[in-house]
């Protein structure tokens, strides 16, 4: 194997510890020796004068779970730092998935991770029905970044429940059944469960996701596959009948780590550090996941996701495309939005506004607030028709959460809280905000100084490889995995997204470049070497072992 000496690097090894001179030799795919500046000899001698040197960043929640098979490289994630990513967050996912239920997967994952539904028909090679034969699918593919995956409530339901998982409760029987599927996925090399209870999941058809119809119970007993193996981590995206207490107790019933989302900052009451601090209160190893960034999302009125908490826009999610638009005219209909949406939204029309449009280009920016009392119509009627002039394809900036920047800051600060929520994989043409870790770099720790350099690596590495399990990852230590990363700290930072159509069947998504990442290894081999893509996929699946 090849000895490599990476010499003149600032190294933050990502404990929290701090930064130092040092010479990080690789053996291979692993860390072999850190010794002091000058002192090391080897094969190759790679020049990181000026950068900074940490360990491959996580991303521990992603939705890559269909795209890993057509996009093994993992883009954008693999262009901002990132060594290994999280997939089969909020309980999506593609397995188990009998051949019949395929099609309904897929548009659970059109409405409520805003993937094109012909991207998936036309991307995803159903080669793999259980969830140890996917994993074996993953495995077989040759990946850029290390992957780990987490079995998912929604295709687990409906593989044992059928269309039944979005009607009721599971029986005992389903239960033991769902139980000991997960027990399978965990043996298999999963690295933990995921499940929803989130009301703005509107799934197929506009019902509500199958995760949403377990009744707290059927979680509990699913965890036990968890709790008999002492592996795994709980990744739930929390609901009213499912928030910190009972994530508390599934944490000390199965003595495995919980982490929900979403911790969101904002103005209204409670903070989100009084939500920590309550969550605190009830004991159990549980972290709540915050993104970095305000939560933004492009969307149009033909895939309306982020309404669905508006009973309505329910109604138009369970709708084929093309009737969509006829709903939106009917006088009833929007009567039953104005009221649902006044209930819902009420206050967050100033945060809405015409972001993309083919039509309304003198309209772009303002909030829709003022568009609508300009126009003498409720806010609703005045977005509705913008979206109907403009055959529905005009898009919306709404910010959803993660407005105070205040009530942020504090909470990044707050090694109770775990950074992730990028989403990467999901929400394409509607946000990127894979970037999470080159924003975190630019805005949290040069631009505002809220964060030092340490506490922001120790977030995007060391912190999340504990929490999920990672083993030997997640450090710059002897005898972990040489996934590694070097940056301009001074430089380093996400470019504007940009709209392309690269997806299968030609749809789009948002895609953002990084600067300032000048070299990256995954498992010892390089895959960007001075600012340049290398065509190297050394990436491996992780499967889950602690």
């Amino acid at each position: 194997m090849t000895r490599k000496v990476l010499r003149g690097a600032t190294v933050i090894d990502g404990t929290g510890a701090p930064r130092r001179s040092a010479d990080v030799v690789l053996d291979g795919d692993h860390i072999a020796e850190i010794v002091e500046p000058g002192r090391a000899s080897g094969d190759e001698v790679v020049d990181l004068t000026g950068l900074v040197l940490a360990p491959g960043f996580v991303d521990c929640h992603t939705h890559y779970d269909a795209q890993v098979l057509w996009d093994p490289d993992l883009t954008p994630s693999c262009w901002h730092g990132v060594t290994t990513v999280v997939m089969g967050n909020c309980g999506f996912g593609i397995a188990p998935t009998r051949p019949e239920d395929r099609e309904t997967i897929a548009r659970t994952l059109e409405n409520v991770e805003g993937m094109s539904v012909e991207a998936l028909t036309a991307g995803i090679p159903w080669t793999f029905e259980t969830f140890p034969e996917y994993l074996d699918a993953v495995d077989r593919t040759p990946l850029r970044l290390n992957a780990a995956v987490m079995v998912g409530h929604t295709p687990l339901r409906t593989y044992v429940m059928g269309a039944d998982a979005t009607e009721r409760a599971a029986t005992a029987a389903e239960v033991a059944r769902m139980r000991a599927l997960v027990g399978e996925a965990i043996d298999a090399g999963a690295v933990g469960f995921a499940t929803s209870k989130s009301p703005a999941h509107a799934g197929a058809y506009g019902k509500p996701v199958p995760s949403r119809l377990a009744e707290p119970d059927e979680i509990y007993a699913i965890g036990e596959a968890l709790a008999a193996r002492a592996r795994g981590v709980f990744a739930v995206t929390n609901g009213p009948d499912f928030y910190v207490e009972q994530l508390a107790e599934l944490s000390k019933r199965t003595g495995r780590p919980v982490t929900w989302t979403a911790l969101a900052a904002s103005a209204s009451s409670p903070t989100a550090l009084e939500t920590l601090e309550r969550q605190a209160s009830y004991g159990g190893d549980v972290w709540p996941q915050v993104a970095c960034r305000p939560i933004v999302m492009q969307l149009t009125l033909a895939d309306p996701f982020p309404f669905a908490r508006a009973k309505a826009f329910t109604e138009v999610l369970a709708l084929p495309h093309d009737e969509r638009a006829a709903r939106y005219v009917d006088a009833a209909w929007r009567e039953r939005a104005r009221a649902d949406m006044a209930r819902k939204f009420g206050a967050r029309w100033d945060r809405i506004s015409i972001q993309e449009t083919g039509r309304h280009h003198d309209l772009v920016d303002i909030p829709l607030s003022e568009l609508a009392a300009a126009r003498g119509v409720d806010p609703l009627d005045a977005m509705v028709d913008l979206a109907l002039e403009d055959d529905l394809a005009t898009r919306f900036r709404f910010v959803l959460a993660n407005d105070d920047e205040g009530d942020l800051a504090a909470v990044l600060r707050d090694e109770r809280s775990l950074l992730g929520l990028s989403d990467a994989g999901a929400h394409a043409s509607q946000l990127c905000d894979a970037v999470f870790s080159t924003y975190l770099l630019e805005h949290w720790v040069r631009d505002t100084g809220v964060l030092t350099l340490e506490q922001a690596v120790w977030r995007l590495t060391d912190h999340p490889a504990t929490v999920f399990g990672l083993t030997g990852r997640g450090r710059i230590a002897p005898g972990f995995a040489a996934d590694l990363v070097a940056f301009d700290a001074e430089m380093v930072g996400p470019e504007p997204p940009e709209r392309v159509h690269d997806l299968p069947a030609g749809a789009d998504r948002l895609l953002a470049r990084s600067r300032g990442i000048a070299h990256v290894w995954v498992n010892g081999e390089p895959i960007v070497r001075d600012g340049n893509d290398l065509a190297a996929r050394p990436g491996t699946l992780l499967r889950g072992k602690a």
